[in-house]
């Protein structure tokens, strides 16, 4: 029974005690009287009936202090601790009852932060004995984690609906290149746990690849692999090779595919150079073939007619004269046009420079026996390289130096200019002439017992870099060689976004979501079974009926219980409008941060995108979602999926608490809020807040999401409209 419900009953219970002795003796009396006793009745007690009125409201009142009283502090002050012991037994550890109240309150808060503290301890001898039983299995994950993490290809694993259930950072890195050429504004990502790989590739291609592999494992072949190429989003293309995840408890011809493991591959570079290989051999078998007819003929002509006149035979020979001169032009044209196509190049890799420098120096010093120091090196710096033979070409020079000039040490230096590289070799008071230095460039390597039949030019041609010998200017004691590489890609590399620095076990891997089914929005579906977006939006004020525009979105995903910090949301949007300064206070955000990011209907239908298939969950949902509908009309984009609200669950859970503002939910539940009023880092702390909610509204029976949405419909705040 609710507890006002309840105070309202003891006050109607309390008016009877009061007054329903008097007024049942009364009315006995006066039925029992005759008509001159009733009147004698009315004469005796009318004098005195104002002053029992008086009297029998004073007691009623003071009957009604106590009872308030009591109801105050024994009534709501046992459920404020019933809510509290929720909140230590299934959210917060730390939390302690705070004892006050009457003596017996008192008594039991104590009490019961003594058995908070007994339940700590063998909560802590537990979960150190379940750590040690799982330590092997988790070792065995994290190791795979790691391997998946390193490895250079981008692989995808996914469920038998085709959830993403793990990917690895090279995955990350080029399905993002794949966003960013395809959008505006980053962050409606393509790849995440828990979301479709079907809204990456083609649903037909991947199916009709699952049919060959059934059909393959069907007839008990060894590997079964398929092999297809697909274009995405952005119009580039991929190569992708699907090997299935078999459960080991059936037989080898029957076992079933529990998911399956993509290995992608961006080809489209490797089609425009072949591409533009076959331009530079269908330009030169053009060109030459008129040439070769019309000196085929002129040689036919002199070879025929010996004593052909003095000038039909010049002009002869002029013909093939200029045939040739137009075959040679041709093809230092077109290998002026199509060098970059021509060269032959290795596989080169993403090195960091800072390693390619440390590994030059451990070989010098190991078999020159030379020291070697370094000056400048930015470590920030990458390489597309093949690493030994640059290796073995910088020590190549090293041992040509020591062998002719016992040069007592070599210095390093690495820099950054724009799209290449500078990575010097120095050393101090032994120049050598252009001739030299031209020979050791263009003679095959040896380095000791270990030669090449490339020479030093070749090494750098293949990497399509340059390297020059120089005499530094400030002080012409000191000579390098300086080897100007490629940087590596900007699309191959990107940097890693705030917080997501590596762990053991990084965040993009979930092994138990091997076992997670199809997440359509079901509202009967659990609320622990569901995948969520958590968002919160700064403004340029309070009232988006007037005017006021969003200047921020911010959000993180929820997938299988855990908080995706990495997979988030954050982009700045232009109003068209200037911030209010009592805004800007708050939230840090000027003028001049919003000028010139993209506007709302660029940004929103990005974030669309991002919370495709989840539940939205919000602190004060009302507000923001406000925000979001009013721009339905102008963007086209309309969030349909059910919304979740922190302020209102709050309520729900802790009826009896005096506020439900974020920052003292977070307090009360054990939270720890970063970035306070930037939209990521509310995002952040209302995930927070909402992961620690569900297991108290499981203790009140509250496990799918239809039961959460009708609990918060009931909340006094569900009826606050903006």
């Amino acid at each position: 029974m609710n507890a006002r419900l309840r105070l309202a009953i003891s006050v109607i219970i309390l008016f009877l005690l009061v007054t329903g002795p008097f007024l049942i003796t009364a009315a006995l009396v006066w039925a029992d009287a005759q008509a001159d006793e009733r009147a004698a009745l009315v004469r005796l007690i009318a004098p005195h009936l104002s002053l029992g009125t008086m009297m029998t409201a004073f007691g009623f009142f003071v009957g009604l202090l106590v009872i308030r009283y009591l109801f105050r502090e024994y009534v709501q002050g046992l459920l404020k601790m019933a809510e509290n012991l929720r909140l230590m037994l299934a959210a917060n550890r730390n939390f302690r009852v705070t004892p006050e109240g009457p003596p017996e309150v008192r008594l039991l808060a104590a009490a019961t932060n003594d058995l908070a503290q007994q339940r700590d301890g063998l909560m802590d001898d537990v979960a150190a004995q379940i750590a040690a039983a799982k330590s092997s299995v988790e070792e065995e994950k994290n190791r795979l984690a790691a391997l998946m993490s390193e490895l250079a290809q981008a692989v995808v694993v996914c469920n038998r609906e085709g959830r993403i259930l793990l990917y690895n950072s090279r995955a990350r890195l080029q399905f993002r290149a794949l966003a960013l050429g395809s959008t505006a504004v980053a962050g409606g990502a393509l790849i995440g746990l828990g979301r479709s790989i079907f809204s990456i590739l083609e649903r037909s291609q991947i199916d009709h690849a699952l049919d060959v592999v059934r059909q393959r494992l069907h007839k008990g072949a060894a590997t079964a692999i398929a092999t297809f190429i697909t274009a995405a989003r952005g119009g580039q293309l991929l190569r992708v090779q699907l090997v299935p995840v078999l459960a080991t408890d059936d037989a080898p011809r029957q076992r079933e595919m529990t998911g399956y493991v993509l290995t992608v591959e961006n080809i489209t570079r490797s089609l425009e150079q072949e591409s533009r290989r076959d331009q530079v051999l269908q330009s030169l078998t053009d060109g030459t073939r008129g040439s070769l007819a019309n000196i085929r003929v002129a040689v036919g002509n002199l070879l025929d007619y010996p004593d052909i006149e003095p000038e039909i035979r010049e002009r002869f020979i002029g013909i093939i004269s200029d045939e040739v001169v137009r075959m040679s032009q041709r093809l230092d044209r077109t290998m002026s046009e199509f060098a970059d196509s021509l060269k032959t190049r290795w596989p080169l890799e993403e090195v960091q420079g800072l390693d390619l420098v440390t590994a030059a120096q451990r070989r010098i010093e190991q078999e020159l026996q030379l020291a070697t120091s370094s000056e400048e090196i930015d470590e920030s710096v990458w390489l597309r390289a093949e690493s030994f033979s640059l290796v073995f070409s910088i020590c190549f020079l090293a041992a040509r130096l020591v062998a002719q000039h016992r040069i007592p040490d070599l210095r390093f230096r690495l820099l950054p200019c724009g799209r290449l590289v500078y990575l010097d070799i120095i050393w101090a008071d032994h120049a050598i002439s252009s001739e030299t230095f031209a020979t050791w460039e263009n003679e095959p390597m040896q380095l000791g017992s270990e030669s090449s039949p490339l020479s030093l030019r070749d090494v750098i041609d293949r990497h399509g870099g340059e390297i020059w010998y120089e005499r530094e200017k400030a002080s012409q004691q000191r000579c390098f060689f300086r080897f100007v590489l490629p940087v590596a890609l900007p699309d191959s590399l990107q940097a890693q976004p705030v917080g997501d620095e590596p762990s053991v076990r990084p965040e993009y891997y979930d092994f138990d979501l091997f076992h997670f089914r199809d997440q359509s929005i079901d509202l009967d579906r659990r609320l622990s079974d569901l995948a969520y977006t958590v968002f919160d939006t700064e403004t340029t004020g309070l009232e988006p009926a007037a005017g006021d525009e969003i200047i921020q979105i911010g959000a993180v995903r929820i997938v299988n219980g855990r908080l995706l910090r990495h997979e988030n949301f954050d982009h700045l949007v232009d109003p068209q409008r200037f911030l209010r300064p009592e805004g800007v206070r708050i939230h840090g955000i000027t003028d001049d941060m919003v000028r010139g990011q993209p506007q709302i209907d660029i940004v929103l239908p990005a974030f669309h995108d991002f919370c495709n298939d989840t539940v939205l969950v919000a602190h004060n949902a009302a507000f923001d979602m406000r925000f979001l509908q009013l721009k339905e009309d102008s963007t086209g984009v309309v969030f349909s999926q059910p919304v979740l609200d922190t302020l209102l669950l709050s309520g729900v859970l802790h009826a009896n608490q005096d506020s439900h503002q974020l920052d003292h939910i977070a307090e009360r539940l054990g939270v720890v809020i970063e970035g306070r009023h930037s939209a990521l880092g509310d995002a952040c702390a209302t995930a927070e807040v909402f992961l620690r909610m569900l297991p108290l509204l499981a203790q009140m029976g509250i496990v799918t999401l239809r039961q959460a949405l009708e609990a918060s419909e009931k909340s006094y705040f569900a009826r606050v409209k903006y």
